[in-house]
């Protein structure tokens, strides 16, 4: 597939940094969404409310005082209130396919080009994940076979250390004595 030759509006890496893992799940953050949508949070949240259907749970849920508190372990820079700014609810968390069905209730020229690169992070991270995944198992498989072989192995590096043993060598061509 050819890679666009325009120059994105959000860079791809920025984007990474704001996707978490919640319940075993990569999603952003709503405040994060806003940011990168040049909207405030209030806007982007009351947007999604008039537009609730399009939402259900598998796509965006509000996360709880314990998701929030895990989150914080994630986000170092995290504060109470979410980026340094009080919040009076809790953050909403948007999977991928939330992130894509806000490009519906947010209809922007900007608001196409975040989702793009959103949607580009998402595809790099799984794709990320799925290489790490393909090497863990090949390094298994590695560690395997050595470990067949280990036994062989340090028999030939204990029959090595025994020649190479000065006081094993008396006796022999060479020796000084």
């Amino acid at each position: 597939m050819k890679k666009s030759s325009s120059k994105s509006l959000v860079p791809v890496e920025t984007v990474e940094h704001r996707i978490y893992l919640v319940r075993g799940q990569r999603v952003m953050l709503d405040s994060d969404l806003a940011e990168l949508y040049g909207v405030p949070t209030k806007v982007l949240v009351q947007g999604v409310k008039r537009n609730r259907i399009r939402f259900p749970a598998d796509f965006m849920d509000q996360l709880s005082k314990t998701d929030t508190e895990a989150l914080r372990s994630q986000i170092v820079t995290l504060k109470k209130g979410g980026r340094g700014r009080h919040r009076k609810y809790l953050p909403y968390a948007f999977t991928e396919q939330g992130v894509a069905m806000l490009s519906s209730v947010l209809n922007s020229r900007r608001a196409i080009q975040v989702n793009i690169a959103i949607m580009r992070a998402f595809v790099r991270l799984r794709e990320m994940a799925s290489t790490h995944r393909a090497l863990t198992a090949k390094l298994a498989e590695l560690e395997n076979k050595i470990a067949k072989h280990d036994k062989g192995i340090q028999d030939i590096f204990d029959r090595i250390y025994e020649l190479a043993d000065p006081s094993k060598l008396e006796g022999t061509i060479g020796s000084t004595d």
